[in-house]
C-alpha cells in the first residue's frame, strides 16, 4: 500500500496535511502523521482530506492535540467518506462532545471497520453511545475505547429504578455508576455478531461488569480479542470471581481465543483457572499478556510481553515481529483489501 509518513514534522506538518488533501493519487492510499501538533486547524484539513481523497483508506492522526471541534469536523466528513477502513484518534483529547458526533457518524457510515478511540477522554455518554449505535452498525470489526473519563459514586440500582436504552439490571444488583457503559456494552454484544476485536481497558469495570461481558460472550460467535487490561497502577477492578468467569466464557465460546488481563487482581482461584485454560489447550500463550508459574505448590500469574501495547505507540524500525499477537496494538484484525 502506498502511504505518506509526516510523523514528527512539527513545523510543517500543517502545510504537508493541506498539500495532501488537494491531491488525489492513483491507488489506495494511507496517510501517517501522528505526533504532530497540527490541532484542530489540522483536524480541518484532515476533515478536507476525507471527502476530497477518494482513495485513502488509512489514516493516523494520533496525538495530535485535535480537540473537540476538529473532532467532530472529521466525524462529519467521515459521514460522507466510503472509503476509509482504518481511522486512528488515539491520544486525541476530543472529549465527550467529539465522541458524540464519532457515535452519531457510525449510524451513517458502513465502511469504516476499524475505529481507535483510546486515550481521547470520551465520556460515560459517548461510550454508551457507541454501544447502542454498535447494535446496529455491521461493519465495524474492532474499536478501541481505552481509558474513558469516567465519573460517580457507587448508587443500588434497581429494576423499578433503571431503565437505560433496553439494559436493565437485576434486582438488589449493586453497581458503580462507572460499571453503566460496560453493561450496554453488555448488551451490544449480544446483538452484533460483526464486532471481532473489543478494548475496554480502564473502564473501571468490576465483578458485575464483567459479568455483563462473560453473559454477553456466551451468546456471541463474533468476538475473538478481548482486552480488559490496564499496564498502570490505575486498572480495571475486576477480582477473582469475575476473571474466573472470563476463563470459563473462553471454554464455552470456540470463537474467544485472544484475552489480556493483567492489572487486575488476580486470586488463587484465577491463577488456577488460567493455568487451566493454558494447560487444556483453551487458550495459547501467545494470545494472552499473563503465563503460569508455580511456586511451592501454588499457581501465579507473571506479566508477559505480549500484550497489545508492546507496539500501539510505535513499530519496530527493521524486521518482522515474531509473531502477531505480540505485535497486536490494536492490529490483530486486518481490515480492506490492502492492509
Amino acid at each position: 500500500m502506498d502511504g505518506i509518513v509526516l510523523g514528527r514534522n512539527f513545523p510543517g506538518c500543517k502545510r504537508s496535511l493541506q498539500g495532501v488533501s488537494a491531491s488525489v493519487p492513483p491507488c489506495p492510499l494511507g496517510v501517517d502523521v501522528r505526533y504532530n501538533l497540527i490541532g484542530d486547524v489540522g483536524g480541518y484539513y484532515a476533515a478536507r482530506l476525507l471527502r476530497k481523497q477518494l482513495n485513502l483508506i488509512y489514516l493516523n492522526l494520533m496525538f495530535n492535540d485535535i480537540g473537540p471541534e476538529g473532532g467532530e469536523l472529521i466525524a462529519k466528513a467521515l459521514q460522507k467518506n466510503t472509503t476509509l477502513k482504518y481511522l486512528r484518534m488515539t491520544g486525541n483529547k476530543i472529549e465527550n462532545k467529539g465522541g458524540m458526533f464519532f457515535a452519531a457518524m457510525l449510524q451513517i457510515n458502513s465502511t469504516l471497520e476499524k475505529l481507535d478511540l483510546g486515550d481521547c477522554d470520551l465520556g460515560m455518554q459517548s461510550v454508551i453511545a457507541f454501544a447502542t449505535v454498535l447494535t446496529q452498525n455491521q461493519a465495524i470489526k474492532g474499536i478501541n475505547l481505552n481509558r474513558p473519563i469516567l465519573y460517580g459514586e457507587q448508587v443500588r440500582t434497581r429494576r423499578d429504578g433503571c431503565q437505560c436504552n433496553s439494559v436493565s439490571i437485576n434486582e438488589g444488583a449493586e453497581i458503580d455508576v462507572e460499571e453503566e457503559s460496560t453493561v450496554h456494552i453488555g448488551h451490544m454484544l449480544k446483538e452484533n455478531h460483526c464486532l471481532v476485536e473489543l478494548h475496554v481497558c480502564k473502564h473501571g469495570i468490576k465483578n458485575h461488569g464483567i459479568q455483563q461481558l462473560c453473559e454477553a460472550l456466551h451468546l456471541n460467535s463474533s468476538v475473538r480479542y478481548l482486552d480488559v487490561s490496564w499496564l498502570s497502577v490505575v486498572s480495571n477492578n475486576i477480582e477473582g470471581e469475575g476473571l474466573v468467569a472470563l476463563a470459563r466464557s473462553m471454554k464455552t465460546n470456540p470463537t474467544f481465543s485472544n484475552i489480556y488481563i493483567w492489572g487486575n487482581k488476580f486470586d488463587e482461584a484465577t491463577c488456577v483457572a488460567y493455568f487451566d485454560l493454558i494447560q487444556m489447550g483453551h487458550l495459547e500463550l501467545a494470545n494472552t499478556d499473563v503465563e503460569p508459574f508455580v511456586v511451592d505448590g501454588r499457581v501465579y500469574l507473571a506479566e508477559v510481553s505480549n500484550g497489545l501495547k508492546k507496539h500501539y505507540y510505535w513499530t519496530p524500525t527493521y524486521g518482522e515481529a515474531y509473531s502477531q499477537s505480540p505485535n497486536a496494538g490494536f492490529a490483530l484484525v486486518p481490515v480492506g483489501q490492502h492492509l
